[in-house]
């Protein structure tokens, strides 16, 4: 998984983390939340705050 996989990783947060509200997560632990994902194979620094806006909006998304 990429930075660009923003449902993927979405798709994977939501199964990891099934009891926790996307909408309270930090960017920090966001951001440690992805590159700690199995399969996550990317650039620690390039998940700046733009992606990571990305990646808890389709989070929240899948968790309607």
């Amino acid at each position: 998984m990429k930075w660009t996989d923003i449902s993927a990783i979405a798709e994977t947060l939501y199964d990891k983390y099934p009891d926790v509200d996307p909408t309270t997560v930090r960017f920090v632990d966001l951001h440690n939340w992805v590159v700690g994902l199995p399969g996550f194979d990317d650039d620690r620094t390039r998940g700046g705050e733009k992606v990571l806006e990305a990646i808890q909006q389709a989070w929240i998304d899948e968790a309607r």
